[in-house]
């Protein structure tokens, strides 16, 4: 099992930065494809980030936000810059194995999901 815990959520102005944590349990992190969704109220789950286990990205956030990982520490990070209150909604982590490496930037292709952490951001 693969359980996983968000973290960094918080109230931000608009133009600052966050960073977001996501901390996985177990050794199957290394061979895992994770990433970073969004929901804001009355929206559908949308996508933010992905990442493969070679390191491989692509994001929706272009220019602002940015994701990465440390295996040894078996966590995922999503660097926030530049937050408009656009960008307020709960964020979720998730985490697909794939030993291949694969993208994944739908919420259907992920098996595992943390509990969400709120991003609040004032204009």
């Amino acid at each position: 099992q693969v359980q996983l815990v968000e973290s960094g959520g918080g109230l931000a102005q608009a133009g600052g930065s966050l960073r977001l944590s996501c901390a996985a349990s177990g050794r199957t992190f290394s061979s895992a494809t994770m990433g970073w969704f969004r929901q804001a109220p009355g929206k559908e789950r949308e996508f933010v980030a992905t990442i493969t286990r070679f390191g491989v990205t692509t994001n929706s956030v272009k220019g602002r936000f940015t994701i990465s990982r440390d295996n040894a520490k078996s966590t995922v990070y999503l660097q926030m810059n530049s937050l408009k209150p656009e960008d307020t909604a709960v964020y979720y982590c998730a985490a697909q194995e794939s030993v291949t490496g694969r993208l994944f930037t739908t919420s259907t292709q992920y098996s595992y999901w943390g509990q969400g952490t709120q991003v609040t951001v004032s204009s």
